[in-house]
């Protein structure tokens, strides 16, 4: 038997109330993988080896480091259902 209630998650929204993070429909990688990204980078590793690992591009490497993407912390969280 199928579940009779859709299953509920968290999800983190910025000051506008838009997803932020992995929340985002148009995220690439995980936070897991971000937080990886920032490892990889303090243990010396360049852009072009960290984006050829997680098989991304050196520009996503690049902007997530400066902070230009995945840079924003969650002002509030929003139950949703899936499915």
């Amino acid at each position: 038997m199928g579940d009779a209630y859709p299953a509920k998650r968290l999800v983190a929204l910025n000051e506008k109330g838009r997803r932020i993070g992995e929340d985002h429909p148009c995220a690439v990688l995980t936070n897991h993988e971000v937080d990886i990204v920032f490892i990889l980078h303090e243990e010396g590793w360049g852009c072009r080896r960290i984006a050829r690992k997680l098989e991304v591009s050196r520009a996503l490497i690049r902007k997530i480091l400066k902070g230009e993407l995945r840079g924003q912390f969650p002002a509030r969280f929003k139950l949703i259902l899936e499915g």
